[in-house]
């Protein structure tokens, strides 16, 4: 299905060059020509991004780009908005209006599209970025390893999960148990500042499930780094009892005392370095067969796979 977009311009000329452009681009088009017509079309339309010209008939640009972050419409949509003023006051009022981006008339129609193509894919990684530890989610994480197969670049998916996490969760409570998951965030990425480089990514699965890519040359570097900081850090999540216990202690429902060992951190490395992928699905079933494997070991474990085939 095509993204839709929201044109709001009062002048007809500019308004059938913007449609005739995104259209052309694959994108739905909708149009208004005036301040509450946009807010109604905003309303009921739902548009994906909304290009809104500052001036404008019964309602100005900045008043329409306000009440779409305000009141009843609440909407996260990004809004590129469009003038002829050029002073830097007017573009600082845009922006603190709730504008995503400012564009001054006259303009580049490719450099519009460029704009309109960079704060969709934002807003999409935005919307679905992991609300507790800020790191890309699942669809951030398919368009990547898509990327490097289709690049044909030798790379590693590295999944990383917790184990006995949810005991953690059970006994202590879910507040802590989201420290657990920030925890492990920060130490990925700490590690991956220190041995990796801006082209490694780490997301967010959801949960306990974390992500990482990277290259063959420095995977093994970087997941006995995780589980060496790891396994030093979480120690201190334990209340000092346990600490000492060097496990959960609880009782259960028959007043007899069971043990939990300490969280501890499972990796599953797959790479195509000397097998190749066909599809990310391929890539998948594998690293979960491997993955299975490394949470069937006691303690925090790195496991790689090294079938050719």
């Amino acid at each position: 299905m095509p993204q839709r977009i929201l044109i709001a311009d009062d002048d007809p000329t500019i308004l059938k060059v913007e449609e005739y452009n995104l259209r052309k681009a694959g994108y739905e088009v909708i149009t208004a020509t005036n301040g509450e017509e946009t807010l109604r079309k905003v309303q009921e339309e739902r548009p994906d991004l909304v290009i809104l010209d500052v001036v404008m008939p019964k309602m100005d640009g900045y008043e329409v780009c306000q009440k779409i972050r305000d009141g009843r419409f609440k909407s996260h949509v990004p809004i590129i908005m469009l003038t002829i003023k050029k002073e830097v006051e007017d573009t600082i009022k845009g922006l603190k209006t709730g504008a995503n981006d400012y564009v001054i008339k006259p303009f580049n129609p490719q450099e519009l599209l460029a704009r309109v193509e960079v704060n969709l894919r934002r807003s999409r990684y935005d919307i679905e970025a992991n609300p507790l530890t800020g790191l890309p989610g699942n669809l951030s994480i398919m368009d990547k390893i898509k990327e490097r197969l289709k690049d044909e670049r030798c790379f590693c998916v590295v999944y990383c999960d917790l184990d006995n996490f949810k005991s953690f969760n059970d006994i202590y409570g879910y507040e802590r148990g989201d420290t657990v998951i920030k925890l492990t965030a920060h130490t990925i990425g700490m590690v991956i500042e220190e041995l990796g480089d801006s082209d490694d990514f780490i997301g967010h699965i959801g949960g306990d499930d974390f992500i990482l890519l990277t290259i063959p040359e420095r995977v093994d570097h970087i997941c006995q780094q995780i589980i060496k900081e790891f396994d030093k850090s979480i120690l201190n999540l334990y209340d000092e009892k346990d600490q000492h216990a060097g496990c959960l202690l609880c009782e259960n429902r028959m007043g007899e005392v069971q043990k939990f060992p300490i969280v501890s951190i499972s990796i599953a490395c797959v790479s195509n370095e000397h097998r190749k992928f066909s599809h990310s699905g391929e890539l998948s079933a594998v690293a979960t067969e491997l993955k299975k494997h490394a949470k069937s070991i006691p303690g925090s474990i790195y496991v790689k796979d090294k079938r050719t085939q």
